[in-house]
C-alpha cells in the first residue's frame, strides 16, 4: 500500500467512525484515540474532567509511544475493520 493509499483508507476509516451513531465499547475508543493520535502525530491529552478517563487516555498514548504515524494509520484501520466486521 502506498502511502496516499494509506492516507484515503486511515481518513475513510475516520470517517466511518465519526459517522457511527451507536456507542463503541471503551477498549475500542481507546485504541482508536490512542492511533488516531500517534497517526497525526498529535501527543497532547484531551483534557477529562474525570481523572480516571484521562488516566485511561494517558496509559493508551503511552501504549502506543513507539509506534510511527504509519503503523498507528494501520492499526486504527485494521481496529475499525476488525469493530465492524464484528461488532466488539
Amino acid at each position: 500500500m502506498t502511502s496516499e493509499e494509506l492516507d484515503r483508507a486511515f481518513h475513510k476509516a475516520v470517517q466511518s467512525i465519526n459517522a457511527h451513531t451507536e456507542p463503541f465499547p471503551a477498549d475500542v475508543l481507546l485504541k482508536l484515540y490512542a492511533y488516531y493520535k500517534r497517526a497525526t502525530d498529535n501527543d497532547d491529552l484531551t483534557s477529562s474532567s474525570k481523572p480516571l478517563i484521562a488516566a485511561f487516555k494517558a496509559n493508551a498514548l503511552f501504549q502506543t509511544k513507539d509506534l510511527s504515524k504509519e503503523e498507528a494509520k494501520k492499526l486504527y484501520i485494521e481496529t475499525v475493520d476488525h469493530y465492524f466486521l464484528y461488532r466488539k
